[in-house]
């Protein structure tokens, strides 16, 4: 045992001559506000919303309209080809296609009842255009220097692949009141 102690000691003392204290606290330092600060980017929020939408409560969809209509009240801040039209869902890309990890988000009002809807919406990516029910509503829709709130990016750069497919509508939750818009 006292050849394995020897062992350890050399390490130990080898590591603590070649490295700074300092320097090993500055690092852990910076790593901890780092990965405090990373549940704060938009992309890490988006990933962590439940993709299948079963988080959401029951009376979201309800008797608000058709889910492959562009006038449905979840597509007023869409862009893009619905998925409940081209063999997907809501929530779900069609088979063959990959969501993108990135998003754009959006508020709408269910008409149902009545209330205010953060919505998630997402683009499916590794198939050509799926080529209908085409939907572009901008309500809300933001300039390009708020790239997180535009709806005119191809957000499948996140993706194994850039090719755009269709797009989805989740609902994330209740949209807050008295929040100033930046």
């Amino acid at each position: 045992m006292t050849g394995l102690d020897a062992l350890l000691e050399r390490y130990a003392r080898r590591l603590a001559r070649r490295s700074d204290r300092r320097g090993f606290l500055a690092k852990l330092g910076a790593l901890v506000v780092g990965g405090a600060a990373l549940p704060l980017l938009p992309i890490a929020r988006g990933l962590a919303a439940a993709p299948d939408g079963k988080a959401r409560p029951a009376e979201v969809d309800g008797p608000a309209g058709d889910p492959t209509s562009c006038e449905y009240w979840r597509h007023c801040a869409i862009d893009g080809f619905l998925c409940s039209c081209c063999g997907g869902s809501q929530t779900s890309c069609p088979p063959g296609t990959e969501m993108a990890p990135i998003t754009w988000i959006g508020t709408c009002r269910n008409p149902a009842d009545g209330k205010d809807y953060a919505i998630w919406y997402n683009d499916c990516c590794g198939r050509g255009f799926c080529g209908r029910c085409f939907c572009n509503r901008n309500e809300g829709d933001r300039p390009v220097y708020h790239p997180y709130r535009s709806n005119d990016i191809n957000w499948c750069s996140g993706a194994s692949t850039q090719v755009y497919h269709c797009s989805t509508a989740l609902v994330i939750g209740l949209a807050e009141e008295g929040q100033p818009e930046k």
